[in-house]
């Protein structure tokens, strides 16, 4: 039997925490309900998006960050968390905006699928 997410991070049992590069959901969920002003970006499939999305999101697959860094040039200096379906596409993302000069990058620890089982449970899982 499975023990569920920690209460205190939203991560499951035994998630090893990369402090450097992640975010856990229950921080970002109090950034986002707090006044701090951040970009959400999801670095999943369109249609993995079509099935399951954190309100505020903002859709650019991975394939497509190189191509859309002009875009996202007005976010330089705003923190930008980096979502996928478990948190291993998004810590490419990370690295890949940070090597291009965005400082305050991370990756959501645990992806959608840590949101939905430790913030918001009406998000699907898949």
């Amino acid at each position: 039997m499975s023990q569920g997410p920690n209460t205190e991070t939203g991560l499951p049992a035994g998630y090893r925490l990369r402090e450097d590069w992640e975010v856990t959901p229950q921080r970002l969920a109090a950034e986002m309900a707090g006044d701090h002003t951040l970009l959400l970006i999801d670095c999943r499939t369109p249609e993995e998006h079509a099935v399951a999305r954190i309100d505020g999101a903002v859709l650019v697959p991975m394939g497509e960050i190189p191509s859309r860094l002009e875009e996202l040039e007005a976010h330089r200096d705003a923190r930008i968390v980096i979502h996928c379906h478990r948190g291993q596409r998004s810590l490419r993302v990370a690295a890949f905006l940070r090597e291009q000069g965005f400082s305050d990058v991370w990756s959501l620890a645990g992806g959608i699928d840590a949101w939905s089982t430790g913030v918001d449970s009406s998000v699907a899982r898949y």
